[in-house]
């Protein structure tokens, strides 16, 4: 075993692993963050993304081992003491979401792209989105609600 620590939406976490345990693992079974979604185990269809150091990772593809003293970002970590994120809000107000099983990975991408680039086209939204696969949607009102909060923070 291997003793690591993570810091997962803002909170300090120190954890055992086995040198080959994935961050899918370590994130739901001992940190208990039930948001991040165990698919396919192979990092094709972005139900396991999360933040890590400001970048999208698939957690089911990365060692824990890898990640000690990482800042961790799961879906859990979008809201704030006040309240959804506006990312959360658009995509239940746009129907952007269906079963929500998908919907975890391509929020986190989304802020990760407007962290990045607040500004960002129709086809670099389709872009920072084409590792995640949802079978409900048809992207139409994902790509519509990642727009609109775009436009919401250059209000700000």
């Amino acid at each position: 075993m291997i003793e690591i620590t993570l810091k997962v939406n803002g909170q300090m976490h120190r954890v055992s692993v086995e040198p080959g345990e994935n961050l899918l693992r370590t994130l739901r079974e001992k940190i208990g963050t039930r948001g991040v979604k165990q698919s396919c185990d192979y990092g094709g269809c972005g139900a396991c993304t999360v933040i890590a150091n400001g970048k999208t990772v698939y957690s089911c593809m990365t060692l824990s081992a890898k990640m000690s003293d990482a800042e961790i970002t799961t879906v859990e970590g979008l809201e704030t003491t006040h309240g959804l994120d506006p990312l959360q809000t658009l995509f239940m107000e746009k129907w952007a979401l269906q079963c929500g099983f998908c919907t975890p990975g391509i929020l986190l991408s989304s802020k990760c792209l407007l962290d990045s680039n607040p500004n960002p086209s129709e086809g670099e939204i389709k872009e920072a989105l084409a590792g995640h696969v949802c079978r409900c949607t048809g992207y139409i009102k994902i790509i519509e609600a990642v727009r609109e909060a775009a436009e919401l923070r250059s209000r700000k």
